[in-house]
Order: C-alpha cells, then structure tokens, then sequence
C-alpha cells in the first residue's frame, strides 16, 4: 500500500511539473504575439493548442486596428526544448532568424512591457 502511496505521489509531482511548464510555454508564446503583429494593431487570441511536434505551440489570433480594415486571423508557432526554453518562433511569413529571436527572447519577453501587453493574460 505504500508503494501505491508512493507512487501515485511521484505521478501527481511529475503531472504538476508538466503543466507548470505547458503554462510557461503557453505565456512566453502568447507574449510574442504582440512583438510580432502589426504596428497599430491590437491581438485577441483565439486558441492556443498543440503544434506540429510534441515541443511546439500554436497560438492562433485575430488583429484589428487602425491599420488594418477588417480582422485578420494570424498564428504564430514556438518551438520548446527542455522545459520551457524558446528554441524557434514561426509566423505565417516564415521562421524567425537567429538575431530576431534573440531579441525577441532577451530584450522583450522578460519585460514588464510584454508582461503588460500580454493579450492573454486573462486567459482565453
């Protein structure tokens, strides 16, 4: 019955660390989405859901604004290595280059500004 016990503990653990880090996965994504949609523009997500591999997430949403005349549905792509490090970021225009992705990564997704900005934050 212990070993039962014990078990099941590690198991909740284990279950726990996972959506720990699908939810830093889910956040760091979801905070690109302003970086990377239009100028004038303003996100509303609409899904976020597995992507092409089991390290990948999809984050469809829509812009609207000034500089845009209807809504237009988007999608961006992250790709994760272990935990929750951002790898790759693929938008409908193609894959971002090494230097976009790290300054997307080092100088905007740690910031109270991305953090502010998150159309997420309430949850879709």
């Amino acid at each position: 019955m212990r070993r039962a016990g014990f078990g099941l503990l590690a198991l909740l653990a284990l279950a726990a660390c996972e959506s720990s880090v699908d939810r830093q996965r889910a956040t760091a994504c979801r905070r690109a989405v302003p970086a990377l949609a239009p100028a004038g523009t303003t996100p509303k997500i609409l899904r976020i859901g597995a992507g092409p591999t089991s390290d990948d997430l999809r984050v469809d949403y829509a812009v609207t604004g000034p500089a845009t005349r209807a809504a237009r549905q988007r999608w961006v792509v992250c790709g994760f290595g272990p935990g929750a490090e951002l790898l790759a970021v693929t938008t409908e225009h193609g894959p971002l280059n090494g230097a976009a992705l790290y300054l997307l990564k080092h100088y905007y997704l740690d910031t109270p500004e991305a953090a502010a900005a998150d159309p997420g934050a309430g949850g879709p």
